[in-house]
């Protein structure tokens, strides 16, 4: 009886942020804004990928915004906004990633008419954003090479509903030991379709193509 309520509750929940992301989606595009659901691990470099894409946006002429996420502190906001960028940080507490209700109340926060671009850094994980979509108009994974070549194995479903999967810190593949070619081949196993991208964020690598593959330019 008690598996039978925690199922139905589970459901539940999926179904009502299922309801809000599609809320936030239609807000969003209503201001012709593209939107992207960054997720990965902790460390995985999600934070410095987003400066690099927020410098490069505006070299282009486009406005960026950021909705940073972590289970307590500021200290990715404070990166973010110390580039003049719009940014609403987002404390989770007890939960393992942002959900389409704490995105909501974050974007009321923006100028959205002052955004032609949106990032949401969601929590480090690889397992609690999976279920929760936030209405972005893409969701992308950011794995590091510091992390192994096995992550993909261990943390399929995440995979699976990434649209853009990242691989980044590829200049310390050879210190680290760890096989890139392997992780590629993973990732192309679990989500043949998704556009895959090689970054070495430190050093302003392959940020162009991630911004591509995003269809930011």
């Amino acid at each position: 009886m008690h598996q039978v309520l925690s199922v139905e509750m589970e459901k539940d929940l999926l179904e009502a942020n299922r309801k809000l992301a599609e809320e936030n989606r239609d807000l969003l595009r209503s201001r012709n804004i593209r939107s992207v659901d960054m997720m990965g691990s902790i460390g995985s470099g999600k934070t410095l990928l987003i400066e690099r894409l927020c410098i490069l946006l505006k070299e282009k002429g486009l406005k960026a915004g950021v909705i940073t996420g972590d289970v307590a502190g500021d200290d990715d906001y404070r990166r973010i906004a110390s580039l003049g960028v719009p940014a609403v940080n987002v404390n989770t507490g007890k939960e393992c990633h942002v959900d389409a209700h704490l995105a909501e109340h974050a974007l009321e926060k923006l100028d959205l008419d002052a955004v032609d671009v949106l990032f949401v850094e969601n929590v480090g994980n690889l397992v609690c954003p999976a279920d929760f979509p936030l209405g972005t108009d893409i969701r992308v994974v950011v794995i590091s090479v510091t992390e192994g070549d096995d992550m993909v194995r261990k943390h399929p479903l995440i995979f699976r509903e990434s649209d853009v999967i990242v691989i980044n810190k590829i200049d310390l593949a050879p210190i680290m030991e760890v096989d890139v070619d392997a992780l590629v081949r993973d990732a192309r196993s679990v989500r043949p379709d998704a556009e895959l991208v090689l970054t070495d964020a430190k050093h302003s690598v392959g940020i162009r193509e991630l911004a591509e593959a995003l269809s930011l330019l």
